[in-house]
């Protein structure tokens, strides 16, 4: 299901065609740098995070992180999009890409787009969680508008946590 477009990417669900596309963001070492936990080594396990995280998010909350595909390439080049953390009650947006993507802009136009239309899914503000010294990151979330909130622990790693409200009510009743 396809959930938005921009001029160069489309953001939709994930679906079974797309376990190579998962086990490449979640296995490259260079891509991990500031992930918490180990890469994959198998495409079950791909596959499992597909079945087990994904797909049942869609059913359960409406929204999950969405695969980006890249119109020109017409593949998998990461993902961008909502998941609820539990430990914040709060909504993340994340993303991750394929190196050979990065500098591009792929992240700031999938992250500004997902934003925009994350209130279609009753998200009325969004957190970044973003591990320290991901400038990277950092830098892409201020980019999209997010303003940094603090420092926390997530995963057991030390993350600093951006934040912006996605609505004007939700603004509005937060500074009164």
């Amino acid at each position: 299901m396809i959930i938005a477009e921009t001029d160069r990417l489309i953001l939709r669900h994930f679906n079974e065609t797309d376990t190579r596309a998962l086990y490449l963001l979640n296995s490259i070492p260079e891509i991990l740098t500031y992930i918490p936990g180990e890469p994959m080594s198998s495409i079950s396990q791909a596959e499992q995070i597909l079945n087990e995280v994904i797909l049942p998010s869609y059913e359960e909350l409406g929204y999950g992180r969405w695969a980006v595909e890249h119109k020109a390439d017409r593949r998998v080049i990461g993902f961008c999009g909502p998941k609820f953390v539990t430990e914040f009650n709060e909504v993340e947006l994340g993303y991750r890409y394929l190196p050979q993507y990065w500098g591009k802009g792929i992240g700031y136009e999938a992250g500004a787009k997902a934003l925009e239309i994350f209130p279609q899914f009753g998200i009325d503000e969004a957190i970044a969680l973003i591990l320290l010294g991901n400038r990277g990151s950092e830098a892409l979330a201020r980019k999209v508008g997010m303003s940094e909130r603090g420092r926390d622990r997530f995963m057991g790693h030390k993350v600093t946590v951006f934040h912006k409200y996605l609505t004007r009510e939700k603004a509005i009743g937060n500074c009164e």
